[in-house]
């Protein structure tokens, strides 16, 4: 029993060594960019180790993007319909700002799948994320029709809120480098986001 435990320890830990290090490798070479050899080498583990876990690049891109899809969108996902529409809003604003300085690789390995046609996504993008985003573009145009928020076209203020935040993990770099030092993009950005989005909001 201890032997299955400790297995399942070391395969657990191999799975996350593996993961961890494509996600550096994908979100910097992108997919095609991105090889089993490399992945592994800073995985410290051997290529045929890693297809043990993963039978394929395919197979470990995929699996990252899933685990990505979920943690991306549950801050849509909790916008409540019974909140307060302006703090649900700006609350959904800084959450998505703190998913791209929290995970930064993680984001730019979804604008790269994007980039590239999204075609091992394309399936979810048109089934799992837009009934989500017609579900709460609904409650956006109930708060508008109440007289709540601004008339806004809600599919477009939920672009507008996605490139507005993930934008600086994207862009980072040339955040940074435009910024120049002594500045904190994500505390700066977010005093500029509560405000943009303030006053684009007022009925």
């Amino acid at each position: 029993m201890q032997q299955t435990r400790t297995k399942t320890r070391i395969q657990k830990r191999n799975r996350e060594l593996i993961r961890e290090a494509a996600l550096d490798v994908f979100s910097q070479r992108g997919f095609r960019g991105a090889t089993l050899d490399q992945i592994a080498e800073l995985a410290g583990l051997s290529k045929p180790n890693l297809l043990y876990y993963f039978p394929s690049k395919e197979a470990i891109h995929l699996d990252l993007l899933s685990r990505l899809l979920d943690t991306w969108l549950d801050p849509l996902r909790d916008l409540d319909p019974a909140g307060d529409p302006k703090a649900e809003i700006l609350g959904y604003v800084r959450r998505k700002l703190e998913l791209s300085r929290d995970f930064p690789r993680e984001s730019r390995l979804f604008a790269n799948e994007v980039l590239q046609g999204a075609p091992r996504l394309t399936e979810v993008l048109g089934s799992d994320l837009k009934a989500l985003v017609d579900e709460k573009s609904a409650v956006l145009q109930q708060w508008a029709a109440e007289g709540r928020i601004a008339d806004l076209p809600p599919k477009h203020l939920i672009f507008a809120i996605w490139a507005l935040t993930q934008h600086y993990a994207d862009f980072e770099v040339q955040v940074r480098a435009v910024l120049g030092e002594g500045h904190d993009p994500y505390a700066e950005a977010q005093d500029f986001l509560d405000l943009l989005f303030t006053k684009l909001l007022a009925p």
